[in-house]
């Protein structure tokens, strides 16, 4: 080991308070500046610690490139060669041997690994690097190790440290248990800040980092580092550096940096210019963490990250631009001071810095969580609140995760309402891609199609360079099988393609398990089936002929461009679509034709058969169909013949509610024979059962399945219940002999002094008797119904059939009220009787010798 080297890294002042911490306890927090030497140091340093015996560590890298590079210095400082006492494993990448003690891996191979061996009975210390990125898979191999080492492990307990340089250190040693925390100082050199002035997410960020770029050079010395948010803009600024860079004789070199990139182009920009030269790395945020990349002492940042944000409303991660946080903007700057004084120039405003989030959300909180809802299920974990985590899943895009691993046919609700995996599902959990991936390989083996399917899956995986010539993903795979000659530029791209699919065609063959019967996919089906299987909810079809909309099965709609090669085929498998957060249109960017004859068979799993027995409100009309639905697009329809007695009824029933009683003819008489028995209803003698039943709107809406039920089998249409016949239908309400009784208690007319026979209006309460007030002479007797229990609300009415006086005691009246009304209408209506002793006059319903 070069000790000299070791003991000039800041990070080596706190080795011994953290071997000590490790000695007496099991987990610990350290946090440490960029440029400290922890990535590198810390597992060297406790590498020979009793405690951890001939067990390893591990090492956690956020990143591929940060992985390898760790893996490297290391290994330069302990004079060996990569792959001895430490070594690394990344995705399609290991470099480790019988002696390696230090495996320096990426997140989603520890889950992997845990998931083989939950316990990690092998391993002594895992170390979680640069865990303020918070990423989704490092939050996940936390909690599972935690409840792993408590659960299942059986040999000494395992260690866990967790590093960074701007970690909210006490809430992790809070989640660790009351971890110890140490903080070690780092020797970062001063860095100049300069702002550049305000920015908003709308301009045009290449032109304002070219000009930034084009100062830094004039004013300073060394080599940049220069942040953009993804690799579009790194290209674009590539393509606008090359023509200015003229003037300086080529001494200038451009290295691009981002995770795509071949091994050998990562390391030329984290490599040293050559002698005389200055280099300029154009990053993603890639170059944040874990990385020295040697010469830098300038640093144009554009205060832009690109992230992949899932929105739960489509079912769809986006790549969206947004600005960093804080703490990302320091880590930038620290790229400068890492080995000299060094400048920063931002693109925004101090006020604007001001204004930036304090850290970055973390991924948990914005990412698809179906690859973790597929581990969690696979180790027996039903309900994430079993773990302990530094953030908790939320729970509504967990429940949409558990829905995406049905699509694929991974887990299914037990008779318990809770989830649990199939065997295919058992097979997915094996493989370290998403569950959508993996699940397309599998039925890649089931039509005996593997290496097209693995292609595509590669494809899939990273970006398509023919994206710019169409949606079709055709063309592709038609270079990568052979079909079409592969352009020059493309040829890093057909090599990475083509590793990426023999390991991919490694795992499935390790985990499929044949089907009696194979299944025969036509060859031009194969994608079109291969995508619909993983992405079931994007399976889309045509909504007009020849156009460009479509509706997808998830229920949003989608567009392609004019023109596109795939525009007016009736049903595609869409791949990859995106859009923005709150339009109801998504754009689609890749794609296949798909044969709808295929949902017969192979992809008869994706079709829902339905009986739909329901009310169509806008054709007014009885609905009983089988439907066959790809989500929300439907396959088919087919009228069904035999109708189910109780699901008929209950749609019919549901209009009913829904609609109200006002569907069904009520004519006036009828509603004054349901007012009657209402007024009986709610008189009914207090020591007697109420014989009488209920027919308010509450009522009988509570209780049609009783009384409307069985008189709506030729009800079809929504005319069809005016046809009814509700006096019979209600009738049958009335138990002997309770008809008869109506007519005694409430009957339907009055019969007045006159003569005359006066309809009661029960819709009133109380009912009302009008009756012209000459009919009613010598009557002093207020009406009444139900046996007295009800007076009248009597309206004497004048000649012209008005009111005069709205009374319940007609005794009153006569006494008090009379005279007064007499001396109004006798002169203005002087061919009607108007005596001064109404209770002695003859009543009359006409006109006669007027009275004085």
């Amino acid at each position: 080991m070069r000790q000299q080297t070791i003991d000039q890294l800041p990070i080596s002042a706190a080795l011994d308070e953290l071997k000590e911490c490790l000695r007496v306890a099991d987990e610990a927090v350290l946090q440490a500046p960029p440029g400290a030497g922890k990535t590198t140091l810390i597992p060297i340093g406790l590498l020979n610690q009793p405690w951890l015996g001939a067990r390893k560590i591990l090492v956690l890298e956020p990143r591929r490139i940060a992985a390898r590079a760790a893996a490297h210095w290391m290994s330069m400082l302990l004079a060996e060669e990569v792959g001895q006492t430490v070594g690394y494993r990344i995705r399609m990448e290991s470099r480790v041997s019988e002696s390696t003690r230090i495996e320096v891996i990426t997140e989603g191979i520890l889950t992997q690994r845990l998931q083989r061996d939950p316990g990690l009975e092998d391993v002594g210390l895992v170390i979680f690097d640069e865990f303020h990125e918070r990423n989704l898979d490092s939050d996940l191999c936390l909690a599972l190790c935690l409840h792993g080492r408590g659960m299942l492990r059986e040999g000494p307990p395992l260690k866990l440290l967790v590093m960074s340089a701007t970690l909210d250190g006490s809430g992790v040693s809070s989640l660790l248990g009351g971890a110890p925390l140490i903080t070690a100082e780092g020797r970062q050199f001063p860095v100049k800040e300069c702002y550049l002035g305000a920015r908003s997410l709308r301009d045009p960020v290449v032109t304002y980092l070219v000009k930034a770029i084009q100062r830094a050079l004039q004013e300073q010395t060394g080599s940049l580092l220069v942040f953009l948010p993804g690799q579009r803009e790194i290209n674009e600024v590539g393509r606008a550096l090359s023509g200015l860079l003229a003037p300086y004789d080529a001494t200038i070199q451009l290295r691009p940096l981002y995770g795509g990139l071949p091994l050998e182009q990562q390391q030329r920009a984290i490599s040293p210019a050559p002698a005389g030269e200055r280099k300029i790395v154009l990053a993603t945020n890639v170059a944040e963490t874990s990385l020295t990349i040697e010469g830098v002492n300038v640093v144009v940042d554009s205060g832009l990250a690109r992230e992949p944000v899932f929105d739960p409303v489509s079912g769809i991660t986006r790549l969206t631009t947004r600005r960093v946080s804080r703490a990302s903007a320091e880590q930038r700057l620290g790229r400068a001071g890492r080995l000299a004084p060094g400048v920063c120039y931002r693109l925004w405003s101090e006020e604007q810095h001001e204004r930036l989030e304090a850290r970055a959300t973390p991924e948990i909180l914005q990412s698809d969580l179906a690859p973790m809802a597929l581990q969690l299920l696979s180790w027996g974990v039903q309900d994430p609140k079993e773990l302990r985590w530094s953030q908790s899943p939320p729970e509504a895009p967990y429940r949409q995760a558990l829905g995406t691993l049905e699509q694929c046919g991974a887990a299914f609700k037990n008779n318990e309402g809770r989830f649990q995996l199939t065997p295919h599902g058992v097979r997915l959990a094996q493989m370290p891609l998403h569950p959508r991936l993996a699940h397309m390989l599998l039925v890649g083996c089931d039509i005996q199609s593997l290496e097209t399917a693995c292609l595509l899956a590669a494809v899939l995986s990273e970006r398509n360079p023919l994206s710019s010539h169409g949606v079709d993903i055709v063309p592709a795979l038609d270079i990568l099988m052979g079909e079409s000659r592969c352009p020059s530029a493309f040829q890093g791209w057909f090599k990475r393609i083509w590793k990426q699919a023999r390991r991919y065609g490694r795992l499935a063959r390790d985990v499929h398990q044949s089907r009696k019967f194979g299944v025969s996919v036509e060859g031009e089906d194969t994608l079109g089936v291969l995508i619909a299987s993983a992405y079931p909810d994007r399976i889309a079809r045509l909504q007009s002929p020849g156009g460009v909309k479509y509706q997808l099965a998830n229920g949003r709609r989608a567009v392609l461009t004019d023109g596109d090669s795939l525009a007016g085929n009736e049903w595609i498998a869409v791949s990859d679509l995106g859009g923005k957060v709150g339009q109801p249109i998504d754009k689609i960017y890749s794609a296949v034709r798909l044969n709808p004859a295929c949902f017969s068979e192979i992809l008869s799993p994706v079709v829902q058969q339905q009986e739909c027995v329901e009310w169509d409100d806008r054709a007014g009309r009885f609905v009983a169909e089988r439907r066959g639905m790809v989500g929300s697009i439907s396959l088919f329809r087919e009228r069904m013949q035999d109708i189910p007695r109780a699901a008929r009824a209950q749609s019919l029933l549901g209009v009913v509610r829904k609609k109200g009683l006002g569907i069904l003819p009520w004519s006036p008489n009828l509603q004054q024979w349901r007012a009657r028995i209402m007024l009986l209803h709610r008189n009914a003698g207090p020591d007697e059962e109420n014989p009488w039943p209920d027919m308010s709107d509450a009522a009988l809406l509570a209780t049609l399945d009783t009384w409307l039920l069985p008189y709506l089998d030729s009800v079809s249409r929504l005319e069809d219940f005016q046809k009814l016949d509700m006096k019979h239908i209600l009738r049958a309400l009335l138990a002997w002999p309770l008809p008869l009784e109506l007519e005694r208690l409430a009957p339907e007319r009055w019969v007045a002094p006159s003569g005359s026979s006066i309809r009661i209006d029960y819709c009133e309460e109380p009912p009302v008797l009008a009756v012209k007030l000459q009919e009613m002479f010598g009557c002093e007797e207020t009406p009444s119904v139900a046996e007295g229990r009800v007076l009248l609300l009597i309206h004497l009415l004048s000649p012209a059939q008005r009111p005069l006086q709205v009374t319940q005691d007609l005794a009153g009246f006569w006494r008090t009220g009379y005279d007064e009304v007499r001396r109004e209408m006798r002169g203005r209506y002087p061919k009607h009787p108007w005596p001064n002793d109404p209770l002695t006059a003859e009543p009359t319903r006409s006109t006669g010798k007027r009275v004085s």
